[in-house]
């Protein structure tokens, strides 16, 4: 229902259009406020709506990947059921979630959560390489979400 509701209900426009800059990741208020967004921010979105309706952090992590079809970098969330399994994919480029295995579209580059930051190391594999803090844009989205900050 989340993804869904995200894909059904959010216009795709892509930052520099929107917000004027070249990568902004938006409040998922901030999103829902203006009805638009790119990659990062549909899967920010659905990453804290999850996260509000009880949903294991740990569980959950925010992806950036390589997208073949469209030959550009991309994000999405990504859901383990647990951390030997293959993660479902939730994409604002399709409707259905789908396994990892089954979207040979995307190459993992790395994912974050709240807790961590890993690198892709195969598909299907990581390896923890430090906390989500030493993304920068990812530091600014907190902070204006503890603060309401509007940009």
């Amino acid at each position: 229902l989340v993804n869904k509701f995200f894909n059904s209900n959010v216009l795709f426009i892509d930052d520099q259009s929107l917000w004027g800059k070249e990568d902004y990741w938006a409040t998922p208020l901030e999103m829902l406020s203006i009805g638009a967004g790119d990659c990062e921010d549909y899967s920010i979105a659905k990453y804290f709506t999850l996260k509000e309706l009880g949903m294991d952090e740990e569980k959950l992590r925010l992806t950036y990947v390589k997208a073949i079809d469209i030959n550009q970098a991309h994000m999405v969330l990504t859901y383990f059921e647990n951390k030997r399994a293959i993660p479902l994919v939730l994409d604002n480029l399709i409707v259905e979630i789908k396994p990892a295995n089954l979207r040979t579209d995307l190459i993992p580059v790395y994912s974050f959560n709240g807790t961590g930051l890993w690198l892709a190391k195969s598909r299907g594999g990581s390896q923890r390489v430090g906390d989500a803090s030493r993304l920068s844009l990812w530091e600014e989205l907190e902070s204006r979400m503890k603060n309401n900050i509007q940009p």
